[in-house]
Protein backbone atom coordinates (compact mmCIF):
# COMPACT_ATOMS: atom_id res chain seq x y z
CA UNK A 1 0.00 0.00 0.00
CA UNK A 2 2.88 2.40 0.74
CA UNK A 3 4.09 1.95 -2.69
CA UNK A 4 0.60 2.40 -4.44
CA UNK A 5 0.32 5.86 -2.00
CA UNK A 6 4.20 6.69 -3.54
CA UNK A 7 3.16 6.49 -7.12
CA UNK A 8 0.40 8.18 -6.40
CA UNK A 9 1.74 11.28 -4.97
CA UNK A 10 4.44 11.41 -7.24
CA UNK A 11 1.89 11.63 -10.17
CA UNK A 12 -0.23 14.03 -8.56
CA UNK A 13 2.82 15.75 -7.80
CA UNK A 14 4.15 16.66 -11.53
CA UNK A 15 0.62 17.60 -12.52
CA UNK A 16 0.52 20.33 -9.14
CA UNK A 17 4.49 21.39 -10.06
CA UNK A 18 2.69 22.82 -13.28
CA UNK A 19 5.18 20.75 -15.94
CA UNK A 20 4.56 19.67 -19.04
CA UNK A 21 5.37 16.29 -18.77
CA UNK A 22 3.19 16.07 -15.84
CA UNK A 23 0.32 17.60 -17.22
CA UNK A 24 0.94 14.84 -20.14
CA UNK A 25 1.37 11.69 -17.52
CA UNK A 26 -1.84 12.70 -16.11
CA UNK A 27 -3.71 13.60 -19.33
CA UNK A 28 -2.91 10.64 -21.15
CA UNK A 29 -2.72 12.22 -24.16
CA UNK A 30 -0.09 14.30 -26.60
CA UNK A 31 -1.30 17.93 -26.58
CA UNK A 32 -4.15 19.77 -25.22
CA UNK A 33 -6.52 22.07 -27.47
CA UNK A 34 -4.93 25.63 -27.02
CA UNK A 35 -7.25 26.88 -24.19
CA UNK A 36 -7.49 24.25 -22.28
CA UNK A 37 -5.70 25.14 -18.29
CA UNK A 38 -4.40 22.58 -16.07
CA UNK A 39 -6.10 22.46 -12.58
CA UNK A 40 -3.77 20.74 -10.33
CA UNK A 41 -6.75 20.39 -8.11
CA UNK A 42 -9.04 19.01 -10.50
CA UNK A 43 -7.72 15.25 -11.79
CA UNK A 44 -10.87 15.40 -14.04
CA UNK A 45 -10.39 12.28 -16.60
CA UNK A 46 -8.06 12.49 -19.29
CA UNK A 47 -10.77 12.18 -21.82
CA UNK A 48 -13.27 14.71 -20.56
CA UNK A 49 -10.13 17.78 -20.27
CA UNK A 50 -8.14 17.40 -23.44
CA UNK A 51 -10.49 16.18 -25.78
CA UNK A 52 -13.65 18.74 -25.85
CA UNK A 53 -16.98 17.51 -27.27
CA UNK A 54 -16.92 18.75 -31.04
CA UNK A 55 -16.31 15.86 -33.76
CA UNK A 56 -12.63 15.99 -35.05
CA UNK A 57 -12.47 16.61 -38.93
CA UNK A 58 -10.97 13.74 -40.47
CA UNK A 59 -7.75 15.09 -42.25
CA UNK A 60 -7.42 14.55 -46.14
CA UNK A 61 -5.82 11.47 -47.15
CA UNK A 62 -7.10 9.42 -44.05
CA UNK A 63 -8.89 6.16 -45.50
CA UNK A 64 -10.90 4.20 -42.82
CA UNK A 65 -9.82 0.84 -42.18
CA UNK A 66 -13.40 -0.41 -43.67
CA UNK A 67 -16.78 1.99 -43.85
CA UNK A 68 -18.96 2.14 -40.40
CA UNK A 69 -22.31 0.88 -40.85
CA UNK A 70 -25.06 3.15 -40.46
CA UNK A 71 -27.13 2.95 -37.64
CA UNK A 72 -29.82 0.63 -38.22
CA UNK A 73 -33.26 2.45 -37.89
CA UNK A 74 -35.73 0.33 -35.45
CA UNK A 75 -39.71 1.26 -35.38
CA UNK A 76 -40.76 2.51 -32.40
CA UNK A 77 -42.76 -0.01 -29.42
CA UNK A 78 -44.91 2.16 -27.11
CA UNK A 79 -46.21 -1.26 -25.05
CA UNK A 80 -43.93 -1.47 -22.34
CA UNK A 81 -44.81 -3.72 -19.50
CA UNK A 82 -44.02 -0.91 -15.96
CA UNK A 83 -43.65 2.84 -15.77
CA UNK A 84 -40.21 2.04 -15.82
CA UNK A 85 -40.04 0.91 -19.12
CA UNK A 86 -41.59 3.70 -20.61
CA UNK A 87 -39.66 6.26 -18.51
CA UNK A 88 -36.29 4.76 -19.55
CA UNK A 89 -37.33 4.69 -23.13
CA UNK A 90 -38.56 8.56 -23.01
CA UNK A 91 -35.26 9.47 -21.18
CA UNK A 92 -33.46 7.55 -23.82
CA UNK A 93 -35.14 9.23 -26.88
CA UNK A 94 -32.82 9.60 -29.91
CA UNK A 95 -33.94 12.75 -30.95
CA UNK A 96 -30.60 14.50 -30.25
CA UNK A 97 -28.32 11.14 -30.85
CA UNK A 98 -28.08 7.88 -29.85
CA UNK A 99 -28.62 6.41 -26.48
CA UNK A 100 -27.72 3.16 -25.38
CA UNK A 101 -29.22 1.79 -21.38
CA UNK A 102 -28.69 -1.80 -20.08
CA UNK A 103 -29.41 -2.51 -15.94
CA UNK A 104 -30.21 -5.42 -13.69
CA UNK A 105 -30.95 -5.68 -10.33
CA UNK A 106 -28.44 -7.87 -9.01
CA UNK A 107 -31.28 -9.73 -6.40
CA UNK A 108 -34.37 -10.11 -8.52
CA UNK A 109 -32.44 -10.43 -11.93
CA UNK A 110 -35.54 -7.29 -14.09
CA UNK A 111 -33.07 -6.15 -16.17
CA UNK A 112 -34.26 -3.16 -19.04
CA UNK A 113 -32.87 -2.33 -22.11
CA UNK A 114 -32.77 0.25 -24.83
CA UNK A 115 -31.00 -0.01 -27.80
CA UNK A 116 -29.25 -2.91 -25.24
CA UNK A 117 -27.94 -4.85 -28.39
CA UNK A 118 -26.38 -2.16 -30.50
CA UNK A 119 -22.35 -1.05 -30.10
CA UNK A 120 -21.56 2.09 -28.72
CA UNK A 121 -17.73 3.51 -27.90
CA UNK A 122 -16.67 2.53 -25.11
CA UNK A 123 -13.64 5.31 -24.35
CA UNK A 124 -12.40 4.67 -20.90
CA UNK A 125 -15.04 2.13 -20.03
CA UNK A 126 -13.10 -0.02 -21.12
CA UNK A 127 -10.43 0.37 -18.66
CA UNK A 128 -12.73 -1.94 -16.42
CA UNK A 129 -11.98 -4.76 -18.86
CA UNK A 130 -8.20 -4.18 -19.07
CA UNK A 131 -8.15 -4.24 -15.13
CA UNK A 132 -9.80 -7.25 -15.02
CA UNK A 133 -7.47 -9.03 -17.52
CA UNK A 134 -4.75 -8.26 -15.88
CA UNK A 135 -5.94 -9.19 -12.44
CA UNK A 136 -7.08 -12.48 -13.45
CA UNK A 137 -3.51 -12.71 -14.52
CA UNK A 138 -2.45 -12.38 -10.87
CA UNK A 139 -4.67 -15.01 -10.05
CA UNK A 140 -2.98 -17.01 -12.19
CA UNK A 141 0.31 -16.58 -10.85
CA UNK A 142 1.48 -14.64 -13.95
CA UNK A 143 2.07 -11.67 -12.31
CA UNK A 144 1.54 -9.63 -9.03
CA UNK A 145 0.26 -6.08 -7.83
CA UNK A 146 3.69 -5.43 -6.94
CA UNK A 147 5.40 -5.99 -10.23
CA UNK A 148 6.81 -2.55 -11.61
CA UNK A 149 5.92 -1.33 -15.38
CA UNK A 150 6.50 1.73 -17.13
CA UNK A 151 4.12 4.57 -17.97
CA UNK A 152 3.54 4.70 -22.01
CA UNK A 153 3.81 8.02 -22.73
CA UNK A 154 2.76 9.38 -25.91
CA UNK A 155 5.32 10.96 -28.71
CA UNK A 156 4.17 13.58 -31.49
CA UNK A 157 1.89 11.85 -34.15
CA UNK A 158 -0.20 12.81 -36.84
CA UNK A 159 -3.48 11.86 -37.12
CA UNK A 160 -3.86 8.44 -38.18
CA UNK A 161 -0.08 8.15 -39.15
CA UNK A 162 -0.06 4.63 -38.84
CA UNK A 163 -2.47 1.51 -37.36
CA UNK A 164 -0.68 2.42 -33.56
CA UNK A 165 0.27 5.76 -31.79
CA UNK A 166 3.86 5.97 -31.05
CA UNK A 167 4.99 5.98 -27.36
CA UNK A 168 7.93 6.06 -24.90
CA UNK A 169 8.25 4.19 -21.86
CA UNK A 170 7.88 6.53 -18.71
CA UNK A 171 8.02 6.39 -14.94
CA UNK A 172 7.96 3.02 -13.19
CA UNK A 173 4.59 2.21 -10.92
CA UNK A 174 3.73 -0.70 -9.42
CA UNK A 175 0.79 -2.79 -10.85
CA UNK A 176 -1.41 -1.33 -8.51
CA UNK A 177 -0.76 2.22 -8.63
CA UNK A 178 -1.14 1.75 -12.51
CA UNK A 179 -5.04 0.09 -11.79
CA UNK A 180 -5.50 2.66 -8.88
CA UNK A 181 -4.59 5.82 -11.77
CA UNK A 182 -6.51 3.83 -14.46
CA UNK A 183 -9.62 3.24 -12.88
CA UNK A 184 -10.00 6.34 -10.32
CA UNK A 185 -8.40 9.02 -12.86
CA UNK A 186 -8.98 7.46 -15.88
CA UNK A 187 -5.11 8.26 -16.40
CA UNK A 188 -4.30 6.75 -19.70
CA UNK A 189 -0.89 6.38 -19.39
CA UNK A 190 -1.41 3.95 -16.52
CA UNK A 191 -3.90 2.44 -18.99
CA UNK A 192 -1.57 1.45 -21.42
CA UNK A 193 1.09 -0.09 -18.95
CA UNK A 194 -1.13 -2.44 -17.85
CA UNK A 195 -2.33 -3.15 -21.18
CA UNK A 196 1.26 -3.36 -22.39
CA UNK A 197 1.67 -5.90 -19.62
CA UNK A 198 -0.75 -8.22 -20.72
CA UNK A 199 0.15 -8.58 -24.39
CA UNK A 200 -2.49 -5.86 -25.67
CA UNK A 201 -6.27 -5.53 -26.87
CA UNK A 202 -5.92 -9.14 -28.27
CA UNK A 203 -5.00 -10.36 -24.86
CA UNK A 204 -8.16 -8.34 -23.70
CA UNK A 205 -10.28 -9.74 -25.92
CA UNK A 206 -9.44 -13.60 -25.22
CA UNK A 207 -9.92 -12.83 -21.89
CA UNK A 208 -13.62 -11.69 -22.70
CA UNK A 209 -14.12 -14.82 -25.14
CA UNK A 210 -13.09 -16.89 -22.36
CA UNK A 211 -15.46 -15.98 -19.63
CA UNK A 212 -18.41 -15.61 -22.22
CA UNK A 213 -18.55 -11.74 -22.83
CA UNK A 214 -19.48 -11.32 -26.64
CA UNK A 215 -20.46 -7.70 -27.39
CA UNK A 216 -17.20 -5.85 -26.15
CA UNK A 217 -13.87 -5.71 -28.43
CA UNK A 218 -10.77 -3.58 -28.10
CA UNK A 219 -8.97 -2.62 -30.96
CA UNK A 220 -6.54 0.11 -30.15
CA UNK A 221 -4.88 1.30 -27.13
CA UNK A 222 -5.41 4.25 -25.15
CA UNK A 223 -2.92 6.51 -26.73
CA UNK A 224 -4.66 5.24 -30.72
CA UNK A 225 -7.72 6.24 -30.02
CA UNK A 226 -7.12 9.30 -28.18
CA UNK A 227 -5.26 10.33 -31.75
CA UNK A 228 -7.57 8.86 -33.72
CA UNK A 229 -10.48 10.16 -32.19
CA UNK A 230 -13.16 11.99 -34.38
CA UNK A 231 -12.91 9.96 -37.29
CA UNK A 232 -16.82 8.88 -36.89
CA UNK A 233 -19.43 10.51 -35.21
CA UNK A 234 -21.20 8.14 -32.75
CA UNK A 235 -24.14 9.84 -33.52
CA UNK A 236 -25.56 9.10 -36.28
CA UNK A 237 -22.65 5.77 -36.83
CA UNK A 238 -21.79 3.10 -35.28
CA UNK A 239 -17.89 1.84 -35.48
CA UNK A 240 -17.31 -1.21 -34.09
CA UNK A 241 -13.70 -0.73 -33.49
CA UNK A 242 -13.41 -0.34 -29.61
CA UNK A 243 -17.20 -0.88 -28.74
CA UNK A 244 -19.37 -2.71 -26.14
CA UNK A 245 -23.33 -3.03 -26.02
CA UNK A 246 -24.96 -1.67 -23.31
CA UNK A 247 -26.14 -5.47 -22.24
CA UNK A 248 -22.66 -7.21 -22.58
CA UNK A 249 -21.22 -3.80 -20.45
CA UNK A 250 -23.92 -5.01 -17.24
CA UNK A 251 -23.04 -8.91 -17.79
CA UNK A 252 -19.54 -7.86 -17.79
CA UNK A 253 -20.24 -5.91 -14.40
CA UNK A 254 -22.29 -8.30 -13.08
CA UNK A 255 -20.13 -11.23 -13.14
CA UNK A 256 -17.33 -9.12 -11.27
CA UNK A 257 -19.34 -7.68 -8.72
CA UNK A 258 -20.42 -11.44 -8.31
CA UNK A 259 -16.75 -12.39 -7.76
CA UNK A 260 -17.63 -15.05 -11.35
CA UNK A 261 -14.32 -13.85 -12.73
CA UNK A 262 -11.74 -13.00 -10.16
CA UNK A 263 -10.48 -13.53 -7.09
CA UNK A 264 -12.08 -12.34 -3.61
CA UNK A 265 -8.57 -10.42 -3.20
CA UNK A 266 -8.85 -8.77 -7.06
CA UNK A 267 -12.47 -8.30 -7.11
CA UNK A 268 -11.85 -6.47 -3.88
CA UNK A 269 -9.24 -4.22 -6.06
CA UNK A 270 -11.03 -3.93 -9.15
CA UNK A 271 -14.44 -2.81 -7.48
CA UNK A 272 -12.20 -0.65 -4.60
CA UNK A 273 -10.52 1.42 -6.91
CA UNK A 274 -13.88 1.73 -8.86
CA UNK A 275 -15.47 3.18 -5.30
CA UNK A 276 -13.15 5.74 -5.29
CA UNK A 277 -13.88 6.96 -9.16
CA UNK A 278 -12.95 11.07 -9.47
CA UNK A 279 -14.02 11.42 -12.44
CA UNK A 280 -17.92 11.94 -14.20
CA UNK A 281 -19.57 13.51 -10.45
CA UNK A 282 -21.94 14.85 -12.84
CA UNK A 283 -22.96 11.22 -14.14
CA UNK A 284 -24.05 8.25 -12.36
CA UNK A 285 -23.54 9.69 -8.49
CA UNK A 286 -24.79 13.18 -9.59
CA UNK A 287 -28.47 12.35 -8.54
CA UNK A 288 -28.41 9.39 -6.39
CA UNK A 289 -29.60 9.85 -3.04
CA UNK A 290 -28.06 9.86 0.11
CA UNK A 291 -26.65 6.85 0.98
CA UNK A 292 -26.62 4.95 -2.26
CA UNK A 293 -23.18 4.66 -3.81
CA UNK A 294 -21.51 4.16 -7.22
CA UNK A 295 -18.61 1.73 -7.97
CA UNK A 296 -18.44 3.26 -11.68
CA UNK A 297 -15.65 4.37 -14.41
CA UNK A 298 -16.54 6.79 -17.12
CA UNK A 299 -15.37 7.27 -20.95
CA UNK A 300 -15.28 10.41 -22.88
CA UNK A 301 -14.96 10.93 -26.45
CA UNK A 302 -15.93 12.97 -29.27
CA UNK A 303 -19.47 13.47 -29.30
CA UNK A 304 -19.83 10.88 -26.77
CA UNK A 305 -19.99 10.41 -22.89
CA UNK A 306 -20.56 7.41 -20.78
CA UNK A 307 -20.80 5.85 -17.27
CA UNK A 308 -20.67 2.35 -16.07
CA UNK A 309 -21.01 0.81 -12.40
CA UNK A 310 -22.73 -0.80 -9.67
CA UNK A 311 -25.21 1.42 -7.32
CA UNK A 312 -25.38 -0.19 -4.43
CA UNK A 313 -28.56 0.31 -2.39
CA UNK A 314 -29.10 1.45 1.23
CA UNK A 315 -30.56 -1.31 1.69
CA UNK A 316 -27.99 -4.01 0.35
CA UNK A 317 -29.29 -4.04 -3.19
CA UNK A 318 -27.12 -3.16 -5.87
CA UNK A 319 -27.93 -2.59 -9.60
CA UNK A 320 -25.34 -3.27 -12.89
CA UNK A 321 -25.98 0.03 -15.23
CA UNK A 322 -24.67 1.12 -18.73
CA UNK A 323 -25.59 4.04 -20.17
CA UNK A 324 -23.77 5.44 -23.49
CA UNK A 325 -25.24 8.75 -24.54
CA UNK A 326 -24.37 10.27 -27.72
CA UNK A 327 -24.90 13.66 -29.40
CA UNK A 328 -27.31 16.31 -27.15
CA UNK A 329 -25.73 19.49 -28.17
CA UNK A 330 -22.66 19.42 -25.61
CA UNK A 331 -20.87 17.31 -22.70
CA UNK A 332 -23.16 18.84 -19.93
CA UNK A 333 -26.21 17.79 -21.24
CA UNK A 334 -24.76 14.10 -21.88
CA UNK A 335 -23.83 13.69 -18.48
CA UNK A 336 -27.28 15.14 -17.50
CA UNK A 337 -29.04 12.89 -19.55
CA UNK A 338 -26.35 9.84 -17.86
CA UNK A 339 -27.69 11.39 -14.09
CA UNK A 340 -31.64 11.62 -14.63
CA UNK A 341 -31.29 7.60 -16.66
CA UNK A 342 -29.76 6.45 -13.53
CA UNK A 343 -31.58 7.97 -10.88
CA UNK A 344 -34.77 6.85 -12.50
CA UNK A 345 -33.07 3.50 -12.85
CA UNK A 346 -32.30 3.80 -9.07
CA UNK A 347 -36.07 4.51 -7.85
CA UNK A 348 -37.63 2.15 -10.45
CA UNK A 349 -35.82 -0.79 -9.02
CA UNK A 350 -36.54 0.63 -5.71
CA UNK A 351 -40.17 0.96 -6.06
CA UNK A 352 -41.02 -1.53 -8.46
CA UNK A 353 -41.17 -4.74 -6.22
CA UNK A 354 -41.80 -7.11 -9.72
CA UNK A 355 -39.34 -9.62 -10.05
CA UNK A 356 -40.48 -10.93 -13.72
CA UNK A 357 -37.77 -9.90 -16.27
CA UNK A 358 -38.33 -6.32 -18.49
CA UNK A 359 -36.73 -5.03 -21.94
CA UNK A 360 -37.82 -1.76 -23.27
CA UNK A 361 -37.42 -1.40 -26.93
CA UNK A 362 -37.49 0.80 -29.88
Amino acid sequence: MDLVKTGLKQRIARVASGSIMGLLAIAGTLAAPATARADANDLESAFDRTLGTQPRAVQQGFVMPAPAPQVAQRAPTFAYSSNLEAQIAALASPDMGRIGVAAVDLSSGRNVAVLGDQPFPMASTSKVAIAATFLDGVDQGRWRLSDMYPLMVPLPSPKFAGAVAPVRAGDMLTAQSLIELSLTRSDNQATDALLAAVGGPQAVNRWLRRAGLAGIRIDRDIATLVRDDGAVDPATQIDMRDSATPLAMVRLLSGLYRGQWLSSESRMVLLGAMSRCETGKHRIPALLPEGARALHKTGTLSNTASDIGIIEAPDGRAYAVAIYVTGQSNKASRDSRIASLARAIYDGYQTDGQGSRHTASR
